[in-house]
């Protein structure tokens, strides 16, 4: 795991899944990420790179967390300064501690956290005393951040208390209720919103990877063996954005540009 300057943003992105082999020729294939194994572990662990970057990993979905039936997915890091400071706020502030926090020799402490409403994130402390900067993201990177909640003002002040989020506009999506943009700073990371009644499954979070062309990605989905759940549809501002599930059931989603 590498770190970030970028205290509040999204630093890695870990596919658990319940076939590595499986998910790395399906992304591989569909985004064009490279793969680079990882030996500084106790478990087999293999990097994701975008070109020469590594940008996350993926590994075998733990046996803790197949017993507590969960199933593949796509589990985020964001930066902080002083992960035992955070654990205890999270706690404070109607969190709760899943994992850790684990100190990675040579590289850093991370724990695994639930927020107030039950979504599922992680935070993320390098052990360098100053971490190469992220760069923005590209094709091929993790262009926005979504969470799907029961309360997004309360989500909201739960994550800009840990992360010093800031609230970005209020769009308001008619019947689907507010979506609210937030980042750290620079661009926006991404939205919160209230889960519909018809959107199944508890709070979570949805990552979305930038693609060159949306509508060829969801075809590329079909033919490597995953589902598309929903779109390509058109969002504010001409992208196009899709929902996706991969050959072992983790969702993500896909995102292009209207400006290439």
């Amino acid at each position: 795991m590498t770190g970030s300057s970028n205290v509040g943003n999204f630093v890695w992105y870990d596919l658990m899944t319940s076939d590595p082999a499986g998910a790395q020729e399906f992304y591989s294939k569909l985004i064009g990420w490279g793969t680079q194994p990882w030996e500084g572990g106790d478990q087999p662990y293999t990097l994701w790179t975008n070109g020469e970057k590594p940008l996350g990993g993926v590994l075998d979905l733990p046996e803790e967390v197949r017993n507590s039936g969960a199933p593949p997915h796509w589990l985020s890091y964001v930066g902080v300064d002083d992960i035992n400071a955070s654990v205890v706020r999270v706690k404070e502030l109607g969190g709760s501690v899943l994992h850790g926090p684990v100190d990675i020799p040579n590289a850093g402490s991370f724990a695994v956290l639930a927020d107030p409403q039950g979504a599922v994130f992680a935070i993320y402390q390098s052990a360098e005393e100053k971490p190469a900067e992220a760069p923005a993201p590209g094709i091929g990177g993790f262009s926005w951040h979504e969470l799907a909640t029961s309360d997004y003002k309360n989500a909201f002040s739960f994550y800009s208390d840990i992360f010093g989020w800031k609230p970005g506009e209020a769009m308001d999506m008619g019947e689907g209720g507010i979506y609210q943009l937030y980042g750290a700073g620079g661009d926006p990371l991404g939205g919160i919103f209230n889960k519909p009644n018809e959107m199944p499954g508890p709070p979570m979070w949805l990552y979305y990877i930038s693609v060159r062309d949306a509508n060829e990605a969801v075809e590329k989905v079909a033919e490597l063996g995953g589902q598309v759940i929903n779109g390509p549809m058109e969002v504010p501002g001409g992208d196009l954005i899709a929902q996706c599930l991969d050959p072992q059931g983790a969702l993500f989603a896909i995102h292009s540009s209207a400006s290439g």
